[in-house]
């Protein structure tokens, strides 16, 4: 990591829930949290908690120096919501297959 840059991977204890307008897009007790420096907490939601048949695929990717090349998924009405890692950097293995989305509520 950068000097003064750090991320942590921690088991999350909530309920993490994800809606899109009236649909619920993932609801997981599983869900991995990701705290990075100045970024906001992001929670990665294993696969089998997400509604996967309602997500296409995007042609968007991004890279981050510090957890690799994200792969992007987009609903009718939303473009690239969701993102996951499917090769991560070895420091966040963890997230790997993960997806994370940007709004979700936790309990």
């Amino acid at each position: 990591m950068a000097e003064g840059h750090e991320i942590t991977i921690e088991q999350g204890e909530k309920h993490v829930r994800v809606v899109h307008g009236e649909q619920v897009l993932a609801e997981s007790d599983r869900a991995l949290v990701l705290r990075e420096t100045g970024c906001p907490v992001r929670y990665y939601i294993p696969p089998e908690d997400v509604r996967l048949d309602l997500l296409q695929p995007s042609e968007t990717h991004t890279y981050c120096p510090f957890k690799g090349t994200a792969s992007y998924w987009s609903l009718p009405d939303a473009a690239d919501l969701v993102w996951a890692y499917p090769e991560p950097k070895p420091d966040v293995a963890q997230i790997k297959d993960h997806l994370c989305f940007y709004e979700v509520e936790v309990s």
